[in-house]
């Protein structure tokens, strides 16, 4: 068989077969039975970056990449043979823009005493891939879960064994003891603990959350001296807590789960120390409501905003980008599991709320949360302290415009 004879469309399917063939937007091959290409459409050329009549024969095989020529080979012959109706094979040879190609054959018998052929139809697979892994990444989710869960529920049981021990112990010291100061901030960080444990169990094996009616800042003065002893001497945390502060209505040990995962990220960005500030203030945000043709209007909704706030090394666009992807980290091996600005996304999002990263190469991140407060709170917190409430949301608004 002559080299040129490859690359003719050689059964004759008429005219309009032909045209379909030749302005197809997908790249279609057409083989014979020993594997040779006998016709390539201009769409699978450009795919390939060759010309559509090759200069020399071209096995179905070489399409693929080395490791992958036998099984190839192998599916083709089945197909001719009669074994299989059609086959689809990955490729690891790559198109000319870098994407992988997959590939899809079917047996078209020949008519009029012409031989039977091939067609093979090339599709990119980057949306494929990214599907699958997609997949992958849901399943080690799915993985980690359990183990998580497994892991909190036995730390939980350590937990109840020394909350029990803190309650036996200042049972039996007097108030006014020296001891007792220090037995009941052990109590406290592990009532803090639980409410995490209990968090992460909820994340693990969903169920209901305790949600109740609270002040941001009864969360963040409870855990200032926790936060203070986590991040370490060498950073300075500064607490700006406004006293006329709305309520909202969440679970505690969420709250608690922000607080914490925000200061401890702000903590590993200044290795070398710095200053982290959390603060709490009242705004409104403005929605736009109504859809269509429908004149939209402004509502502007009360909220609690907290703002955790550092002076470390700063992101930059890239990498703001992918912040709340899981498993995304900008830390070293071991230092970091990607998850905690996750779960800070997931837990503001379940309730309603809005988070908002302000952040540049060296000058140090914001985090803005705001969370969505009880109307009749917001209201009777308005009513009762009056003119200081109107002085905090006037200073809110000229700070957001």
């Amino acid at each position: 068989m002559s080299a040129a004879a490859h690359f003719e469309w050689s059964p004759d399917p008429g005219t309009e077969l032909r045209i379909l063939f030749d302005n197809a937007p997908f790249g279609v091959a057409q083989c014979e039975r020993q594997g040779y290409i006998t016709a390539l459409n201009p769409a699978l050329a450009r795919i390939l970056g060759l010309h559509a009549r090759l200069a020399e024969p071209m096995r179905f095989a070489d399409l693929m990449a080395s490791q992958d020529h036998a099984e190839s080979a192998r599916v083709l012959r089945e197909l001719f043979d009669g074994k299989r109706d059609s086959f689809q094979i990955d490729s690891d040879l790559k198109a000319r823009d870098g994407r992988a190609l997959r590939w899809t054959a079917w047996r078209v018998p020949g008519k009029n005493g012409s031989p039977d052929y091939a067609l093979a139809l090339a599709a990119e697979t980057a949306e494929s891939r990214e599907a699958e892994l997609r997949l992958r990444r849901a399943e080690r989710l799915e993985a980690l879960g359990r183990v998580a869960g497994g892991v909190a529920h036995d730390f939980n049981n350590l937990l109840t064994g020394v909350l029990l021990c803190c309650d036996l112990l200042m049972a039996g010291l007097e108030p006014g003891h020296p001891s007792r100061k220090y037995a009941e901030e052990v109590r406290s960080a592990g009532t803090q603990a639980a409410g995490l444990v209990r968090q992460l169990l909820a994340m693990a094996r969903p169920t209901d959350f305790a949600p109740r009616v609270l002040c941001i800042n009864e969360i963040a003065e409870g855990m200032r001296d926790l936060l203070a002893r986590l991040i370490g001497e060498n950073i300075d945390l500064t607490l700006h807590l406004d006293p006329c502060l709305g309520l909202i209505k969440m679970d505690p040990a969420q709250v608690q789960q922000i607080v914490l995962n925000l200061v401890l990220n702000a903590r590993d960005a200044m290795p070398g120390g710095g200053r982290i500030s959390v603060e709490t203030s009242n705004c409104r945000v403005e929605a736009l409501t109504g859809c269509g043709v429908c004149t939209s209007r402004v509502a502007a909704i009360p909220c609690s905003l907290l703002v955790v706030a550092d002076n470390g090394m700063g992101m930059d666009a890239s990498t703001r980008a992918h912040l709340f992807e899981a498993f995304f980290t900008t830390k070293s091996a071991g230092k970091g599991t990607g998850l905690g600005l996750t779960n800070v996304h997931d837990i503001v999002t379940a309730n309603g709320g809005l988070i908002h990263v302000e952040s540049a190469p060296g000058q140090g991140t914001r985090v803005n949360v705001l969370l969505p407060q009880i109307p009749e709170a917001s209201s009777a917190s308005t009513f009762a302290n009056g003119t200081q409430q109107e002085k905090n949301e006037g200073g809110l608004s000229q700070r957001e415009r």
